[in-house]
């Protein structure tokens, strides 16, 4: 995606922007779960939406601490139940001279969904439809648990 471009562009599918000023948002969590368990997508940090819709940057004012805050994040399996990021993801940008952080989730593959928040499959797994992530429904989740095939016993502490 050409960032130069993003007055042209809108949430949608593949796309969220986050202002991400106070510092990073809880809901990037829903995102990413979603776009993993979905067709991937794209999260732009320091990016916001303005009330028709467009997209403008504003500047980051420490994007090396956010990018390490939710890369602290996504090693916490309390968290998330994997880090569904893009290799070399989040990647800082310049966008119109702004700062942005680009947060890269291809779809993560059948054996690795659902990606979920907490350690319940069935309340942290979300799916993105449209310009929103949407909670998945238990079916949702049973199908995909069944696409991921057997999974080996897990034993903790071994």
């Amino acid at each position: 995606m050409d960032l130069s471009f993003i007055d042209n562009y809108r949430e949608n599918l593949r796309l969220e922007a986050k202002l991400a000023l106070g510092g990073l948002p809880e809901s990037i969590f829903e995102t990413l779960s979603a776009f993993a368990n979905t067709s991937g997508g794209l999260v732009l940090l320091g990016v916001e939406e303005l009330p028709d819709g467009s997209l403008r940057p504003v500047d980051l004012p420490d994007p090396e601490h956010l990018r390490r805050q939710l890369l602290s994040a996504l090693s916490d399996r309390r968290v998330i139940s994997c880090n569904p990021l893009a290799p070399g993801s989040p990647s800082l940008e310049l966008v119109q001279g702004r700062r942005v952080l680009a947060v890269a989730v291809p779809p993560a593959p059948p054996s690795k969904r659902p990606v979920y928040l907490g350690s319940d499959p069935f309340t942290g797994s979300y799916v993105r439809r449209g310009s929103g992530d949407y909670r998945c429904s238990r079916e949702e989740v049973l199908a995909m648990l069944s696409a991921a095939g057997p999974q080996p016993p897990h034993f903790p502490g071994v």
